[in-house]
């Protein structure tokens, strides 16, 4: 029996195309919990080391992309301060996939239908690799943060609530 082939997200096109390695994790998840919580259980990797990717509009910069510990919240001062404006607000959940091509619970910081500017936490340099969404729901990539720097043109900052 043919084994059923696993659909490309933009993130993996994108990561394959620079020749970066990384690896796939798949999880079961539910429409009523997106939260990352139990993605760390499922693919046996320490919650630490599980990154979720926020976007948020600057009053001056525009849309801006966060990606921080999924088991902390992001400190939208801190991202402000980071970005260049005076004001950030979350992006409504609503506009999400017209603006990134993605949807809640699968958005990728990688190949987002436009390149914009990245903030990854400092916390995401203490490890070789880290894991984020792959681009939908149920698939995460583990990859170097220095690659997701380099794909996204992205920085390290404090961002999370202390």
């Amino acid at each position: 029996m043919a084994k059923k082939k696993q659909v490309k997200t933009n993130a993996i096109r994108l990561i394959e195309q620079k020749k970066i390695s990384y690896v796939e994790h798949q999880y079961e998840w539910s429409e009523n919990d997106l939260s990352a919580r139990h993605v760390p259980e499922q693919v046996g990797i320490e919650a630490a080391r599980i990154f979720k990717t926020l976007v948020a509009v600057g009053n001056a910069s525009g849309p801006i992309v966060a990606v921080i510990p999924s088991d902390h919240e992001l400190d939208l001062k801190k991202l402000a301060k980071a970005s260049g404006n005076k004001k950030v607000e979350m992006l409504h959940v609503k506009d999400l996939e017209s603006l990134t091509g993605y949807i809640r619970g699968g958005c990728s910081p990688i190949g987002m239908k436009k390149l914009f500017p990245t903030f990854m936490a400092v916390e995401a340099a203490s490890y070789d690799t880290i894991t984020v969404s792959a681009g939908k729901r149920g698939l995460q990539i583990e990859i170097a943060p220095n690659a997701i720097l380099e794909i996204t043109k992205g920085q390290t900052v404090d961002l999370i609530q202390n």
